[in-house]
Parts: structure tokens; sequence; C-alpha cells
């Protein structure tokens, strides 16, 4: 199991801040995740060539099977995470950005403005997660529940929670 935590922002890509949103997804999945898996942690700038190129190669070449991207999804010009989702993507989700925004809107007015989404690319599931650390723990609450049966269904590989922490959702049988 290879789960991939990417990074979008300018910033962050040439080294002016330190990189909280990754570091929180890697927190998080330590937190949540019992079966083994393998974390790749990825910066790379804003923009719609720069993320498309990053996750068509990270499901073509790299074989990632859970990709979740911070950043780039609010209206600003460089914020072009959906653009480029839109780009690779073979298959829309569209009921994780519909949850996130639900369960973001509890905390902040401004969680309209977000359009996060989510989507398959052959055996990759990727998830476009808020750029706020609190907003990021907020949303894998919410959506992970129904991330291990998606990557079954869509044959990636199989990952296990601390149902204390996350309950997994799989249908019987």
């Amino acid at each position: 199991m290879l789960i991939v935590a990417l990074t979008i922002s300018d910033r962050a890509s040439r080294g002016e801040y330190e990189d909280q949103s990754g570091a929180m997804i890697e927190t998080w999945l330590a937190e949540t995740i019992t079966s083994p898996y393998a974390l790749n942690r990825v910066i790379i700038p804003d923009g719609v060539v720069s993320v498309r190129e990053a996750l068509a190669d990270l499901c073509d070449n790299v074989k990632a099977d859970l990709i979740l991207t911070t950043g780039g999804t609010g209206p600003a010009p460089r914020d072009e995470t959906p653009e480029a989702m839109h780009a690779i993507m073979e298959k829309e989700l569209p009921g994780f950005g519909e949850l996130m925004r639900r369960v973001s809107l509890e905390q902040a007015p401004t969680a309209i403005l977000s359009r996060q989404t989510a989507g398959v690319r052959g055996k990759s599931l990727i998830v476009n997660l808020p750029g706020r650390p609190a907003s990021i723990r907020l949303c894998l609450d919410a959506v992970f529940p129904a991330i291990p049966y998606c990557l079954d269904l869509i044959g990636a590989g199989r990952i296990e929670t601390d149902p204390a922490r996350v309950k997994a959702h799989r249908p019987p049988g």
C-alpha cells in the first residue's frame, strides 16, 4: 500500500515556509491506519500543469494507491487543483467534496469557497483536501470511513483502520 501526501503550494515548494499540511496528513495516517503502508510526501508548486503532471505520474508510473492532495482548492488565481484533477481523473467522486464542505461549514463560513473533489485514475484514488491542518483533520475524519472500501472496489491496496479512530465501512459479505 503506497500513500502519497501531495502538498500543492508555491511558497512551500520554494521553501518559504514549513509544510504543515503534509505533516498533518502524515500524523493523521499514523494515528488511524493499522495495516502496513508506505508514505511519500511530495511538495509541488500551484498551477494546473504542475498538478496535472504530478498526479498523472503518481497514478501511472509510481502506482500510488491513495493520493491525498492538500492546497490549491480555493478561488485564488493560482488555485488550480480541481482543474488538474478534471484533466486526469477517469471517474469523479463528488460526494467526497460535498461531505468535506458540509463538515467544514460547521467550523467556518468560508468553507463554501472550497472546490475539493475526489476521483479515480486506474487503481489510484485521489482526494483533494483543504490546506489548513485543522481542516485536513476534520475532512479526513469525515471521508475516511469510505476510503478503504473505495480502494477495494478499484483494485488498489487494502487498508485497515483503528476503529476507535475511524471505523471503515465495508458492506457485509
